[in-house]
């Protein structure tokens, strides 16, 4: 017997469940398939520190959001606003020129509104006093325009928006990956499934919405639009984004938009394993990560700086520079830092895995890298850039402090300080992929538009398989928050299409 539902999505990370958050609330039928087990579910969704960037006007914007709106923190903590235009200029910053896409006025224009949803289905948030925010003249002072983070990070999100759909009468199949999709009449009426132990069947659907992830987990993919550098990336999150969504929707002749070159890359730890590791507490998990390098110098084999580690607040730049890492020799760095700065260092630098070196000088630190091909380099690139602090400024981690280099060919901009306290550390680091950027084209309400021009019948997309939202970049905690504001579009867009096909063709 053929199952049929009003509403099929495919996937369950952040982006596909407020697909089916949204579509389910309008009471249709709705069914969500996940290729992984229970335990591996949520997509890359569940690896993410649950960071969601948003348009907000002051504190009082963000009390509804809160977990703990009684957190005695709150009464002397400055969360400052995060207006559209600010959210625009910092997505500019990394279009290589191109104007805002439809897609990015999409994610600015309904990032509030898309927290504020989510808020109403009980997924609540906290503020990021660990990592987003300094203590300055007794307040908590944040930065970045990056406040709030889902209670209990990604798994904490995936979890309450799983809840939340379950609430509402949705069902989940686990170890149910799609393979095929269904078409009759260039229409797109369900999908063909596989089962972990092999099995197929087919689910009939009055609307599919896939919301599978990216191809970050495909090395061929990644070698094809990223370059040999990223054959051997780490890969932050799920091994199973592999790219299917991409490739049924280009069997339908989907029109591939967006920046396929372009991907979010972190410095990790070397020694990081080849995927993300669910089997460690989510709050362990942000741990091989490495992104305090603004407050010191990176270096590569070769003993030279290769990035502004201060060109901007790390929100900025982490997306970027895992790509820089990964394009130095043997795709490895070392980030270098003194006794001064170790008390600023994230809790990831301490975490009782993180693989470092530590020595009284700087000599003695060199000669403990392995790999590093010009020791005397090394020595000299630290001497030249300690030389070139300019004082003049003083150091302020909460702003942009100015307090730069002089005189180098590579400058760092901002939060310069003498590497002259043991004693030092360097923590060895690679390049993690955490999402693709390329993707498909979806209209207004979230359907599939093929190289015609024409939206696909039946067929919806949300998440990464949306093209048009990053190209060179992001602004740090943007990827969240445009999953949630494309899948609730996709979703509701597919429970109205499901409500108007006739009753017979479900049935067909």
């Amino acid at each position: 017997m053929v199952e049929t539902v009003d509403v099929l999505v495919v996937g369950s990370g952040n982006a596909a469940l407020c697909a089916a958050l949204a579509a389910r609330e309008t009471g249709a039928r709705v069914l969500v398939v996940e290729k992984a087990g229970r335990e591996l579910a949520g997509g890359n969704s569940k690896y993410t520190a649950g960071a969601m960037r948003f348009v907000y006007d002051g504190n009082e914007d963000l009390l509804p959001f809160l977990r703990d709106p009684s957190d005695p923190r709150l009464s002397r903590t400055d969360f400052g606003a995060y207006t559209a235009e600010k959210f625009g200029e910092d997505l500019l910053g990394f279009n290589d020129g191109r104007p805002l896409s439809e897609e990015q006025h999409a994610l600015i224009d309904g990032s509030y509104d898309a927290l504020r949803w989510l808020a109403t289905h009980d997924v609540k948030f906290e503020p990021i006093y660990s990592r987003q925010s300094f203590e300055k003249d007794g307040r908590f002072v944040f930065w970045g325009g990056l406040t709030l983070a889902a209670a209990h990070e990604g798994v904490g999100l995936v979890d309450a928006e799983i809840a939340a759909f379950e609430r509402l009468g949705g069902e989940i199949r686990y170890d149910c990956g799609v393979v095929d999709l269904l078409v009759e009449d260039e229409r797109v009426v369900g999908a063909v499934v596989e089962t972990g132990a092999g099995e197929r069947a087919t689910i009939r659907a009055r609307a599919v919405v896939l919301g599978s992830g990216g191809f970050e987990a495909n090395r061929e993919m990644r070698i094809q639009h990223m370059g040999p550098n990223f054959a051997d990336a780490k890969v932050r999150g799920t091994p199973f984004n592999t790219g299917i969504g991409l490739e049924l929707s280009y069997r339908l002749g989907a029109q591939p938009h967006g920046f396929y070159g372009g991907c979010h890359a972190t410095p990790m730890d070397l020694h990081t394993p080849e995927y993300g590791n669910l089997d460690l507490p989510h709050d362990e998990r942000k741990n091989y990560r490495k992104i305090c390098y603004f407050l010191g110098v990176m270096l590569n084999r070769d003993g030279q700086r290769f990035v502004d580690e201060g060109r901007d607040f790390r929100n900025y730049t982490y997306a970027q520079f895992g790509r820089a890492v990964l394009e130095q020799p043997g795709g490895v760095a070392w980030q270098i830092f003194d006794a001064k700065i170790e008390p600023l260092l994230y809790a990831e630098y301490r975490f009782h895995d993180a693989h470092y070196v530590e020595a009284a000088t700087l000599d003695d630190l060199i000669a403990q890298l392995d790999g590093v091909r010009d020791p005397a380099a090394f020595r000299q690139t630290i001497e030249a850039f300690n030389a070139a602090v300019d004082d003049s400024h003083p150091f302020d981690p909460t702003i942009k402090d100015g307090r730069g280099t002089q005189g180098l060919e590579l400058p760092k901009s901002n939060w310069a300080q003498r590497i002259d306290q043991g004693p030092f550390r360097a923590y060895p680091v690679t390049g993690g992929i955490t999402f693709t950027y390329g993707g498909l084209k979806v209209g207004p309400n979230g359907g599939v538009v093929g190289k015609d021009g024409q939206e696909i019948p039946g067929l919806f997309a949300c998440g990464e398989l949306v093209g048009g939202v990053f190209f060179n970049g992001y602004p740090g905690g943007s990827g969240l928050t445009s999953g949630a504001v494309f899948g609730r579009r996709a979703g509701a867009g597919a429970a109205r299409l499901a409500s108007s096909v006739p009753e017979q063709l479900e049935l067909a």
